[in-house]
């Protein structure tokens, strides 16, 4: 099971990397736009997580190119700022599946195998308060399909303090 991990926050990538890992995926971490296509054609993977907000380009950009490569392959779109048009257009481009991060390890794992069944993972690491507040603020967001405003309002926060840490990039444990 050939991952690709097409990433430029690497820190992210390489945690990733790792827990995919443990679970029989044989990774390769790709954070450069330059070199998808190269890397994609020498490692042929069956699965490519994507980032959409790379260092200079977005991940939709790339999508058809990898389709091209390797038309079999599971692509699935992560992004940390979700919304339906990107979602939609993702999917009308030829990616298979589109999370929102933060996404766990089990979910990740789940979306690229196409199952329901819990997957047996260890957590090597519990979560640091910034990063649970992390998953619950995208959570609610999610559950209001983006609206900053009604986010805040449930998470009884100012909406400019909420759009501050939006703009964060998330703690990584």
């Amino acid at each position: 099971m050939k991952l690709l991990i097409i990433e430029d926050d690497v820190p992210f990538a390489t945690t990733l990397s790792r827990r995919m890992s443990k679970l029989d995926f044989d990774c390769l971490c790709v954070h450069d736009e330059l070199n998808i296509g190269p890397q994609c054609q020498a490692f042929l993977p069956d699965y490519v997580l994507l980032d959409m907000k790379l260092t200079a380009s977005s991940g939709l950009q790339h999508i058809a190119l990898i389709r091209q490569i390797v038309p079999d392959s599971k692509i699935v779109l992560l992004t940390g700022f979700a919304s339906i048009a990107t979602a939609v257009e993702a999917i009308k481009l030829g990616a298979d599946e589109y999370l929102t991060k933060p996404a766990d390890t089990q979910l990740i794992a789940k979306t690229l195998l196409g199952t329901n069944t819990p997957l047996d993972i260890a957590d090597d690491n519990t979560m640091s308060p910034e990063r649970l507040e992390w998953e619950h603020i995208q959570q609610t967001l999610k559950s209001n399909a983006g609206n900053i405003s009604e986010t805040a309002r449930q998470l009884n926060m100012h909406r400019r303090t909420l759009q501050r840490k939006l703009q964060k990039r998330p703690v990584l444990k």
